[in-house]
């Protein structure tokens, strides 16, 4: 390879890495996952994986859970 080909390589890499960096930063993602359930990313270091009858009864109860946490919120912790 030619040094230009090099540097140009080099750019590539640089730029895919910053895209890699911020598509984490983004935020959060979905996907399926090889047992066919649903997969959540994002939210800690592993993700958040459930079937979609256990997210829809999340879902169903979306107002009671933030009830619940304004509610306790004296008592909950906050990651920094």
């Amino acid at each position: 390879m030619s040094d230009e080909d090099l540097k140009a390589e080099i750019e590539q890499l640089r730029a895919e890495n910053e895209r890699l960096k911020n598509k984490s930063v983004r935020g959060l993602s979905l996907k399926v996952s090889e047992k066919g359930a649903v997969s959540l990313y994002g939210v800690g270091r592993f993700p958040v994986t459930l079937y979609k009858e256990q997210w829809t009864k999340i879902l169903g109860m979306a107002g009671e859970i933030e009830t619940f946490i304004r509610e306790n919120d004296h008592l909950l912790k906050a990651k920094e």
